[in-house]
């Protein structure tokens, strides 16, 4: 921890123990908390949340940014969606974030399983849930499959600025997501996406990726610092000063966002409810 500047410090909660591990193992789920080493972990687990990751803990992209597996992904497991329904119960949520690997090996990215998810959810605990989807390689009807289930947020991050999406997502492609968002937002859904900031970006290419995002529509953003999660992913190019966060912050707000979470330890989920406007959710701890 020595490395990092004192706003990088993360205190541990002052009481850890959370049931959330045992509720997510003995219902064989995986959160994105856990496979993509969230600072935020500890924390959110000890205030009975998670963000739960579905299709698998494989992804069929390289980003680079990335702790999660890559490789070839097993089949969908069917019975899924109920398990995270059965978990979101148990936890007592009520607001949930369901995200995913990414899933090109699927003629639909999984989009069916995304709406499946979110009506098992919705059915078993009337609770509001936010989806973070990958970019289903543009396919409009993907996306609406997803806007079918209503979920309560359609969350799509862009990452990082286009310039760098080439050692940074290099599967990926920067219009590509300004596309799946704006189609989101055409239907009316509340929209979201995030970046991280520390990859070597200027502040002018940060703000310009903010006015995109609310061109295209998007109503919620997060900005958070990035830090690798381990030797194996790309290095960090800067420790991004916290007025630069507040600085993104205000300019966001100008921009028109209706929600702007932006400092170093922000990330996509976290307090997703907050920033959407909902009571904080988690109930067992």
């Amino acid at each position: 921890m020595g490395r990092f500047p004192p706003w990088l410090v993360k205190r541990l909660p002052v009481h850890p123990e959370s049931a959330v591990p045992e509720i997510l193992s003995g219902l064989k789920l995986a959160t994105v908390c856990s496979e993509a080493r969230c600072p935020n972990r500890a924390e959110c687990y000890a205030q009975g949340t998670a963000t739960f990751l579905i299709m698998g803990t494989v992804c069929t992209r390289n980003c680079r940014f990335c702790a999660v597996s890559k490789g070839s992904p097993a089949p969908l497991d069917p019975d899924e969606p109920d398990r995270v329904a059965e978990a979101a119960k148990q936890m007592g949520l009520k607001y949930i974030v369901v995200t995913s690997v990414t899933r090109d090996d699927l003629p639909d990215g999984g989009a069916a399983h995304f709406a499946r998810t979110v009506q098992a959810v919705k059915s078993a605990t009337g609770a509001d849930v936010e989806v973070l989807v990958p970019d289903f390689r543009g396919d409009t009807a993907s996306v609406y499959t997803v806007l079918a289930s209503h979920p309560a947020v359609f969350n799509h991050n862009v990452e990082t600025i286009p310039r760098l999406y080439p050692d940074v997502r290099p599967m990926a492609d920067y219009g590509r997501s300004l596309l799946v968002l704006r189609h989101a937002a055409r239907t009316g859904a509340a929209t979201k996406s995030g970046l991280m900031v520390g990859f070597g970006e200027t502040e002018d290419e940060v703000l310009a990726v903010l006015s995109d995002l609310r061109d295209a529509g998007v109503q919620y953003v997060t900005i958070g610092q990035y830090l690798a999660p381990s030797g194996a992913q790309l290095p960090v190019a800067e420790f991004v000063q916290p007025e630069i966060f507040e600085k993104y912050a205000r300019a966001a707000e100008k921009t028109g966002f209706s929600g702007v979470a932006s400092s170093p330890f922000v990330r996509s989920s976290y307090h997703a409810a907050s920033l959407a406007g909902h009571e904080p959710s988690g109930t067992i701890q």
